[in-house]
């Protein structure tokens, strides 16, 4: 089944980690966000392969937005 990451506070997308097509392990970074002047990870909570990468640098994303999908 597979994982929608979503974002958990306003932020800007620092740097995108990770590419579709990748496999990434539980703990591995898949965005950088900053808030507040913070870097904030965000990590893969299982392990799986990225089918959809759904934020660019730049982007101001919202509490609740989708982030990636993990298959």
């Amino acid at each position: 089944m597979a994982e929608e990451v979503v974002a958990e506070i306003v932020a800007s997308v620092l740097e995108v980690v990770v590419t579709p097509g990748q496999a990434v392990d539980t703990g591995d970074t898949l965005v950088l966000l900053e808030s507040m002047k913070m870097e904030i990870p965000v990590l893969a909570e299982e392990p799986g392969t990225i089918s959809d990468v759904k934020v660019a640098v730049g982007d101001v994303i919202q509490a609740g937005d989708l982030i990636a999908v993990i298959d």
